[in-house]
């Protein structure tokens, strides 16, 4: 067990090497100068010469990304040249708004998916059946900045209650309110800003949840040690969620992980969308303006994110399964 968490944290790191590398060309190689951005059409070369060398852009590039890999090393991710605030600040500012969007996200998407799923299988080829599998084809094929574009037209416009855009309360302060006052307000806030970008966000995952638990629980529903435990009498109900599900579910967590990164990556399309000050925003702002140290840093905290996640996964299989064992 221990050398295989070494072992992924090991490919963990030289994944963030490849992607701290690709991302610092890539930003590198777009047109556009933020010193030019920063100073307007009227500076002089000498000013444009002194920004210049004040962040090292006049270095060569692998000077340049070594300087930075160094400090992202230790923390330090540069500075914003825009905003001349710290990129660590920058990130750690938006990132409870984008960890909120994206954790309501997924609870949506697994609460939905799974019990309609298992409903799907336990009546295969019933209406409810043809009728989920459809829907799930549809979520499945849908962008989700198109459904929330749909969200924002036909009902946030249509439903007083429903904002079409910001965040409203964080839910850690939501949350403390309830415990130290009993007071339900922001809570209440809180869920009416978040209810529709969490669903536009998860509906795509909530759909492939949905199919895959379909399709592994049928699979696993005609196995002999199903049909044994059936002609020994236990009830449907015990076949299904004691027997035959927690076998099931392996897939189901294996993509639960994968498609983590695809509401990350999402997250910020939706945030453009609703206006939710999260990383995503950060990015498109730092990408519009040309703010090298702000995309590349949280690029960066994305993957490492991203890699953490799917190590996780891998852990609790051995607890959804215990037959599993790690060399």
């Amino acid at each position: 067990m221990l050398q295989y968490i070494i072992s992924r944290i090991l490919s963990l790191a030289l994944i963030l090497v490849g992607v701290s590398i690709l991302v610092f060309l890539l930003i590198k190689l777009t047109p556009g100068d933020p010193v030019s951005l920063m100073l307007g059409e009227d500076a002089t070369p000498a000013q444009v010469e002194n920004l210049n060398r004040l962040y090292g852009f006049d270095q060569a590039l692998h000077v340049q990304y070594w300087r930075w890999a160094s400090r992202a090393v230790q923390g330090d991710l540069g500075t914003s040249v825009r905003q001349r605030i710290p990129v660590t600040t920058l990130i750690w500012e938006r990132m409870p708004a984008t960890f909120e969007l994206t954790m309501w996200s997924l609870i949506i998407a697994v609460g939905l998916g799974i019990p309609l799923g298992v409903l799907a299988a336990v009546r295969r080829n019933s209406w409810f059946d043809i009728g989920s599998m459809s829907v799930a084809l549809v979520g499945v094929a849908a962008p989700n900045f198109w459904v929330g574009l749909i969200l924002l037209s036909q009902i946030a416009l249509h439903v007083a209650w429903l904002p079409i855009g910001g965040r409203g309360p964080a839910f850690s302060d939501a949350m403390a309110s309830v415990f130290t006052q009993f007071d339900f307000t922001q809570l209440w806030h809180h869920f009416r800003h978040v209810l529709l970008p969490a669903v536009a966000l998860g509906t795509s995952i909530m759909a492939i949840i949905m199919r895959l638990t379909r399709s592994s629980l049928l699979e696993i529903l005609n196995t002999d040690y199903v049909r044994t435990a059936r002609a020994k009498g236990a009830r449907g109900l015990t076949v299904v969620y004691k027997h035959a599900l927690r076998n099931a579910l392996l897939p189901v967590v294996t993509v639960v992980g994968v498609q983590f990164g695809s509401l990350l990556g999402g997250a910020i399309v939706i945030e453009a969308v609703f206006s939710w000050p999260g990383i995503g925003r950060l990015i498109l702002n730092g990408i519009s303006q040309r703010d090298f140290p702000v995309v590349q840093g949280s690029v960066l905290m994305f993957t490492a994110i991203f890699a953490v996640v799917n190590l996780l996964v891998d852990l609790s299989y051995g607890l959804i399964d215990p037959r599993i064992r790690y060399g």
